[in-house]
């Protein structure tokens, strides 16, 4: 068992010493990728939010609540900034929102009721997982100190 940790160990040493700091105003594109996909969807949760302000608007026979609309509104919005600034705590709560979705999707493809709902849906779960995929290495090089001399 130690031999086998060892060996992990020293695979995983292995890759952080190949990773390399990001320089200074540089942003991985998996990053750049997750800020335009927050901020397209701010944009469209801020619109909402302004639409139901000014025209009232009833989901199901209730009145919407724009404050909670508003407030995650925010939140995405501070996410999609703080990718833009590379900053490890959006790229992680970024994350946080792709395996939800990822999870969404899954179960939605259990009662999807036609084939092509399945396959659109798995298109997107697809989709997600490899955006989580790249933002891992993204996130390890964002959180790395800057080594001596660079």
């Amino acid at each position: 068992m130690k031999a086998g940790y060892a060996k992990s160990e020293a695979k995983n040493q292995a890759v952080r010493d190949s990773l390399e700091p990001l320089a200074a105003g540089e942003r991985p594109t998996a990053v750049t990728v997750g800020a335009f996909f927050s901020t397209v969807v701010a944009v469209i949760l801020w619109g909402s939010c302004i639409y139901a302000v000014i025209t009232g608007a009833e989901a199901n026979g209730r009145d919407v609540n724009v404050f909670q609309w508003g407030l995650f509104s925010l939140v995405i919005s501070a996410m999609a900034w703080g990718m833009w600034q590379a900053k490890y705590w959006a790229v992680l709560g970024f994350q946080m929102l792709l395996v939800i979705l990822i999870l969404a999707g899954i179960l939605g493809m259990v009662v999807a009721p036609t084939l092509l709902q399945i396959i659109g849906t798995l298109t997107l779960v697809v989709g997600l997982s490899v955006l989580f995929w790249f933002m891992v290495k993204a996130m390890a090089r964002i959180q790395m100190p800057q080594r001596p001399g660079t």
